[in-house]
């Protein structure tokens, strides 16, 4: 790593935060993806009881009792809404990949186009 250019170190660091900043958004991705599917799940749970069954909402800290079509309202927005967050963090996982491809074939372009003279 010495024997490197500082601008092939700089770049190097960098694609070292790029790669942590990709593992933080497929983190992220895979929470919500999570999320998505207990809410989906708990919304065929409710759809199957009758419309007059004790229901409850969690609310903080609080349980608290709702009809069935206010859960299943709140559940679809919840569900809307992670949706929209992964679609985000999909596009930003593309916009990261790219940038990590091109930095790694710049990093890499330097590493060969430095080592040729002195095999040479």
């Amino acid at each position: 790593m010495n024997n490197l250019s500082p601008k092939v170190q700089n770049q190097l660091g960098m694609l070292q935060q790029i790669q942590q900043q990709l593992q933080t958004i497929l983190s992220q991705k895979a929470q919500y993806e999570m999320a998505v599917r207990e809410a989906k799940r708990a919304q065929e749970e409710i759809s199957d009881a009758a419309e007059d069954a004790v229901m409850y909402l969690s609310v903080g800290t609080v349980m608290m009792q709702k009809k069935k079509d206010i859960i299943n309202t709140k559940l679809a927005e919840k569900v809307e809404t992670l949706e929209l967050r992964i679609k985000s963090l999909e596009k930003q996982e593309k916009m990261m990949q790219g940038k990590f491809e091109q930095l790694q074939a710049q990093i890499k372009a330097a590493l060969e186009g430095k080592g040729a003279p002195t095999a040479a």
